[in-house]
């Protein structure tokens, strides 16, 4: 009888629980047995551990054969404990000293031939095996993903590269940390937008704070080119912010990208989006597009188009910056700290208020269009920006007062860092006593915004995104406190409060 451990990580979220992989050898019948709540793809690794096995000129034993991946009452799923498992059979028969396996995790599906194969989901298992203090082994083609994380990493092509490296054989060189490029996140430039100055202002707020923010206007007025552009004002992400969220990206199964590695995500759905699709779920369950956007923008065109449902699984998000998604398959925790830009038209056919077209739609159509956004919803955007169809002349002469967004980038850089530094999170963040301490104000500031919650029938959480929307402003400014002309600015720009 002969016993070996290793360890390895469920493909289960961003959390990556860790995985005890126990092999037995016993005497007794040939019998290969896997335990521990394990799924299809598990079982299925007894023929292809067998066949790696015998076609790197292994012998197979002919004992009885028992693994346990615990803890017994997680699911495990995926072919990523092949070569832990052929490796626990091995270590078992000592072909290699089981001391070899402390402190190590071992990643990768097995091919008949005992080659290699990714697997998905590495980037949240190495970063938790990091934090563990242990090394990893991953196939080669997972290597550039795994090294992000700074764990001593090696990637190997096939299970005897393996098992010489554990022998002592023939080392495998560790994995040299990948150099990602940081590209400029400006691509989309501010400067080509002609005209609209307030909607640019509430564009350069709202990066300045992490707001969340709406465009109404007719077809055609820049609305989408001016949300495509956000990312170009946006100051990069931090080194932690780039690995959270390239580890969504992971756990789907998709590339890191090697360019514009610091650069913030823009994830724009289509409105045909289901919820499953827009926040998560299915087997699994999935990260959705919330997700993919954490860090960074979810742009949402055409907003009234899309699924009411789907719309109000937004609500919880938005507030907490995290979604939790409970399915029959599992329940998940998924980070989804985003920042909302979206657009719509002002009504069914989109030209109500257009200078240059007639508006066709009667105003009981005008208010269940706008209906199909429920007030909640909206009561969590912070600035709401009419956007009106720019002069024909501006459009031939060009905008001499248009900016680049590295220019903007710069006054938004200095706003975030005053705001971390004082504060350790942006204003969209702020709450309770923070919230309180960083929106310090006069008297004329509270009776200002009060008759404003008086007369246009704010809610206390519509007031609160007033009050920060204050401070960003302020912080764009450089003043220290917040004057009546930075509330009278922030209230200027939620256009829908004036209709009510």
């Amino acid at each position: 009888m002969s016993l070996a451990i290793l360890h390895c990580r469920a493909q289960y979220g961003t959390a990556a629980p860790s995985v005890t992989i126990e092999v037995f050898l016993s005497g007794g019948l040939p019998v290969f047995t896997i335990v521990g709540m394990v799924e299809t793809a598990v079982r299925e690794s007894k023929d292809r551990v067998r066949g790696a096995l015998l076609s790197s000129g292994f012998d197979f034993p002919q004992q009885r054969i028992t693994v346990n991946l615990g803890p017994a009452d997680m699911k495990k799923s995926g072919g990523r404990y092949d070569l832990a498992i052929a490796l626990g059979i091995l270590a078992a028969r000592k072909q290699f000293p089981k001391q070899a396996l402390q402190d190590l995790e071992v990643y990768g599906e097995l091919s008949l031939s005992g080659e290699l194969r990714p697997v998905p989901a590495i980037l949240p298992a190495v970063l938790r095996a990091h934090e563990a203090g242990r090394k990893v082994i991953v196939p080669s083609e997972n290597h550039a993903e795994a090294s992000l994380s700074g764990a001593e990493v090696y990637a190997a092509t096939s299970l005897l590269e393996v098992t010489a490296h554990l022998a002592g054989q023939k080392k495998i060189d560790r994995v040299e940390k990948a150099c990602f490029a940081s590209t400029d996140a400006a691509s989309n430039d501010l400067i080509d937008v002609r005209g609209q100055q307030l909607a640019k202002r509430a564009l350069e707020i709202a990066a300045a704070g992490g707001h969340n923010l709406l465009f109404i206007g007719p077809p055609g007025t820049g609305k989408s080119m001016l949300a495509r552009r956000l990312p170009g004002i946006l100051p990069a992400m931090s080194e932690a912010e780039a690995l959270e969220t390239a580890a969504i990206d992971s756990m789907l199964g998709l590339p890191v990208a090697l360019a514009g590695w610091r650069q913030r995500p823009f994830r724009s759905p289509h409105h045909t989006a289901s919820a499953a699709a827009l926040v998560g779920g299915g087997r699994g369950p999935r990260p959705g597009e919330i997700s993919r956007a954490h860090n960074g923008v979810l742009f949402l065109d055409e907003l009234p188009e899309f699924n009411r449902n789907v719309l109000e699984g937004l609500r919880e998000p938005l507030e907490s910056g995290q979604i939790s998604i409970a399915r029959a398959g599992g329940q998940a925790l998924y980070p989804a700290n985003f920042q909302l830009i979206a657009a719509m038209n002002p009504c069914p056919c989109g030209f109500l208020g257009d200078r240059y077209a007639d508006c066709r739609c009667s105003s009981e159509r005008v208010a269940a269009y706008r209906r199909k956004i429920s007030g909640p919803l909206l009561d969590r955007i912070d600035l709401h920006v009419e956007v009106a169809r720019p002069a024909t002349e501006l459009l031939r002469t060009g905008d001499s007062q248009g900016e680049t967004s590295k220019q903007v980038r710069s006054r938004v850089e200095q706003a975030w860092a005053l705001q971390l530094r004082q504060r350790g999170i942006n204003n969209a963040r702020l709450k309770g006593d923070a919230l309180a301490a960083a929106c310090a104000a006069d008297d004329e500031c509270w009776e200002l915004l009060g008759r404003a919650a008086e007369q246009f029938n704010l809610s206390a959480r519509a007031h609160q995104r007033v009050l920060r929307v204050s401070r960003t402003i302020a912080d764009l400014a450089g003043d220290k406190k917040i004057t009546p002309p930075h509330v009278a600015e922030a209230l200027s720009l939620r256009c829908l409060d004036r209709r009510t």
